[in-house]
């Protein structure tokens, strides 16, 4: 096995290393328990649920020497933050390039391929590698997290490890499709018709020194979605581009690593309600979190993660007047603080838990869908338990 694959695999917990032959299968099981309080965000009526359970199943074939097949299907539940239900999670054929000029290497994934541009995307949907259930809002927003998480289409990936940097450039270009439950989110309930991403296109750099202490990256992302109204439609037909810059950083220690990463993003919206309408903002945020290993099997987080809808409207009052009192101020921005706690109980084996204290609900619920003042309290919390195992 080429240790490309294996690096890529292992990223999102597949120990291909420890395989014999040319195919390998392993996976995951999750449960916890959670609760949204003051927020429709993850359950309603402030009801503490079961809804969250994650179970995977991953493989990889090698065809040909630098050919191979890797894909994972899975099921998620996470209340509201997400559709129920089993996905194909990824289904992509790797392609390692022959060597290139000046130490280069590469690889082209051709099909359904995973998001590695941003520091968590590759990894999001696997529990055992994520230090919370629910991630930084700001970045890893849950409410699109099918569309962000991958693509159908073409990825490359090129890598050079020299004596004293190591570099890592991404590419990719394609489109995602978007259920009805991703449609009623942007749009509301009312909107029949179909909602379709034309394409995503993105394009990422990390460096890291020889010692991988540190990781530095940025990233770009610009997307195009068109709605088609159906024939008993209220909403009319339009289009929203979206463009993305983001930086990214991580430090590791011993004993503690700290990640952040900032964003900007547009959204330049036209029609979709009624014909003349049109929305343009700038949103922004970030996060930073701190992680201490107290020993071998248990660790303890912290983190701050905030995004600003308009950042010309950084306390959402604007949005309140224009809107004539119908979406609270507290929904152009949203700051959560967290604290979580990870313990290895056994080889393979690990319970988690979090708690995060939230003021503001940017990150509730799209803000295109003007029927929000019901979603959230202006401070509200959020827990969840959750015990893994992986195989």
């Amino acid at each position: 096995m080429n240790k490309y694959i294996a690096l890529a695999f292992g990223m999102i917990s597949m120990p291909v290393l420890a395989s014999q032959g040319d195919f390998s299968w392993h996976g995951y099981v999750s449960q916890g328990v959670t609760q949204s309080h003051g927020s429709n965000f993850i359950t309603d009526d402030n009801a503490i649920t079961g809804e969250l359970t994650e179970v995977g199943l991953n493989g990889y074939y090698r065809i040909a020497e630098n050919i191979s097949v890797a894909g994972q299907i899975n099921y998620l539940d996470g209340g509201n933050r997400f559709e129920q239900g089993a996905r194909l999670d990824y289904l992509f054929i790797d392609w390692k390039l022959p060597d290139l000029p000046g130490k280069w290497q590469g690889q082209v994934h051709i099909g359904r391929f995973k998001n590695r541009h941003w520091l968590y995307s590759v990894t999001r949907d696997v529990p055992q590698t994520r230090y919370t259930s629910v991630l930084p809002q700001s970045v890893y927003f849950d409410g699109f997290r099918d569309v962000a998480l991958g693509s159908n289409g073409i990825q490359t990936s090129f890598s050079h490890y020299g004596a004293q940097n190591i570099w890592e450039l991404n590419w990719s270009y394609g489109r995602s499709n978007i259920n009805d439950s991703q449609r009623d989110f942007l749009l509301g309930d009312e909107a029949k018709g179909d909602i379709k991403q034309d394409f995503v296109h993105q394009a990422s750099v990390f460096w890291q020194p020889a010692t991988m202490t540190w990781k530095l990256g940025a990233s770009w992302l610009n997307s195009d979605f068109r709605y088609t109204p159906s024939q008993d439609d209220n909403r009319v037909a339009g289009n929203a581009d979206i463009e993305r810059i983001m930086l990214s950083a991580q430090y590791f220690a011993e004993n503690w690593e700290v990640s952040a990463e900032l964003i900007r993003e547009v959204q330049d919206s036209k029609g979709l309600f009624f014909p003349g309408f049109a929305f343009k903002r700038t949103g922004e945020g970030g996060f930073v979190q701190f992680r201490y290993l107290f020993n071998n099997n248990v660790s303890g987080l912290i983190g701050y993660d905030t995004y600003i809808n308009d950042r010309s409207d950084r306390d959402g009052r604007q949005l309140e007047a224009m809107t004539g009192g119908v979406i609270p101020a507290y929904f152009g921005y949203q700051d959560t603080y967290t604290l979580g706690l990870r313990w290895d109980i056994a080889p393979k084996w690990r319970l988690q838990g979090e708690y995060h204290w939230v003021e503001g609900a940017t990150r509730v619920v799209s803000l295109l869908n003007l029927d929000v003042a019901s979603h959230a309290d202006k401070h509200w919390e959020m827990w969840s338990v959750q015990l893994m195992y992986w195989f």
